[in-house]
């Protein structure tokens, strides 16, 4: 869709929300809205908290730009209402989003791809506890992974690090399984590979460019995400040639291999010269501290340059 065309719509941004990211998600929303709103779009900002189908058709919008993060903004739920009432949306379609935010999925999805990723298992809450009598409060050895630790444990279906912990010892490991599974009935536990941690961003199909994040943290956590001067943030990542090609086509091969569409953030570690594909966040944040529009201001496109690349991919219903 082009910018003329563009400039016709009723844009809704689609922010907040209810899920664990919702502070998140409106200080990246409002940052778009306040783009779009600069440059005469005809733009409503709008909490999907509430009754938004409601809201979408008392706006009259056209067109929605999604800047949910976690929950049903990156799930597929919200992209299978737009469908539903025909308002042609950015990013990914309903599948692609379920896959990507779904962890299980999406590695599954990775591994039969050939994508590299590290050795993880999956630990259900059914499985947690050994079946025992008088031994409840023991944890199941079969549930746990049979690799070396450390451990990154994460819940299957979260976003921006929310309930992640590295564990190093047994002792930790009741503690970390039982804060992920304060989010969901699945958690992810991740073999911990030490490397530099680099994002690679996509746009429209394209490698637009990778950043290197180096926290002042153990690892790129919630604080270390959202709080300004806690990362440092190397553009280009500090990697050789060689390095940094075989890290864009693994992660262009993981937005390819979920179906992704739009923008998308690829997280990656880096260990020994080989990339390791962590997630696709098919929602990246716009926040003034997010990857995305750090990656593309690097390769020369302002802020609302990248919003009118985003929205200009948007071809109708997915």
């Amino acid at each position: 869709m082009n910018r003329k065309a563009l400039k016709t719509k009723k844009i809704g941004v689609l922010l907040g929300g209810k899920s664990a990211e919702r502070d998140v998600s409106l200080k990246s929303g409002m940052a778009v809205y306040r783009a779009l709103k600069a440059k005469k779009y005809r733009v409503a900002a709008i909490d999907t908290a509430g009754d938004l189908c409601s809201l979408l058709k008392r706006e009259r919008i056209e067109l929605a730009f999604i800047v949910l993060h976690g929950g049903h903004g990156e799930n597929g739920a919200i992209q299978g209402m737009l469908e539903v009432m025909r308002i042609p949306y950015t990013g990914s379609g309903v599948l692609a989003s379920a896959l990507a935010m779904d962890k299980e999925a999406s590695k599954k999805a990775f591994l039969y791809h050939g994508v590299p990723v590290p050795p993880f298992k999956i630990v259900k809450s059914e499985e947690l506890r050994a079946k025992r009598r008088n031994s409840s409060s023991r944890l199941a050895p079969h549930a746990l992974p049979d690799f070396a630790m450390p451990w990154v444990v994460k819940p299957a279906t979260e976003g921006s690090s929310v309930g992640v912990e590295i564990v190093k010892s047994r002792a930790g490991v009741a503690g970390a399984l039982k804060n992920a599974f304060a989010y969901g009935d699945r958690v992810v536990v991740e073999q911990y590979i030490a490397g530099k941690e680099v994002q690679i961003g996509i746009l429209n199909g394209k490698v637009l460019g990778g950043v290197e994040v180096k926290p002042s943290v153990e690892f790129y956590n919630y604080e270390a995400k959202y709080t300004s001067g806690m990362t440092e943030y190397i553009l280009p990542p500090r990697l050789a040639a060689r390095t940094y090609e075989k890290a864009a086509s693994a992660a262009l091969a993981a937005h390819t291999s979920l179906g992704c569409s739009g923008a998308t953030r690829v997280d990656l570690i880096i260990s020994g010269g080989r990339p390791f594909v962590l997630e696709v966040n098919t929602i990246p944040g716009m926040t003034e501290t997010s990857l995305l529009p750090k990656i593309a201001k690097h390769a020369g496109f302002d802020f609302i340059d990248l919003l009118e690349e985003i929205l200009g991919g948007v071809t109708g219903a997915h």
